[in-house]
């Protein structure tokens, strides 16, 4: 089993030394993070995602779409149709503390905007609400 909990609470691959724990996404990213690279093995990075442990894919709404487990709940649209943010699929928590919940006008955002975008003089919320009510 090569499941673990990779810094920030997110999905990872456990190394064959059984202690590093690599997050999802840098797995098959052609970047050796394991002792022995095993994180970029043919037989786990040759026909992605299928290759990969099922822990570490996502599968967007969109048909043949993935991005890596670690990629879901992160706050960005890494799907492209905002389903590894919002909806019964993707099953994220409310915005955290660091995060403003609004209607994004930017695509790289679905439900939250960072807090560090709020009241900096730029719409980021279809009803302004970042830069009239956010507090940061």
């Amino acid at each position: 089993n090569r499941l673990c909990t990779a810094p920030n609470n997110k999905t990872g691959f456990l190394c064959d030394d059984r202690v590093t724990c690599v997050p999802a996404s840098w797995v098959c990213d052609s970047i050796s993070n394991c002792r022995n690279g095993e994180d970029e093995q043919e037989q786990l990075c040759g026909d992605l995602p299928h290759s990969l442990p099922g822990h570490l894919v996502f599968y967007c709404r969109s048909p043949r779409s993935w991005v890596y487990a670690d990629q879901r709940c992160n706050g960005m649209n890494d799907c492209g149709d905002c389903s590894d943010e919002t909806g019964s699929l993707a099953a994220c928590p409310p915005c955290g503390q660091d995060w403003w919940s609004c209607s994004p006008v930017h695509y790289e955002f679905c439900s939250c905007i960072p807090r560090r975008l709020c009241r900096d003089g730029i719409q980021h919320c279809l009803g302004w609400s970042d830069e009239f009510l956010c507090t940061v």
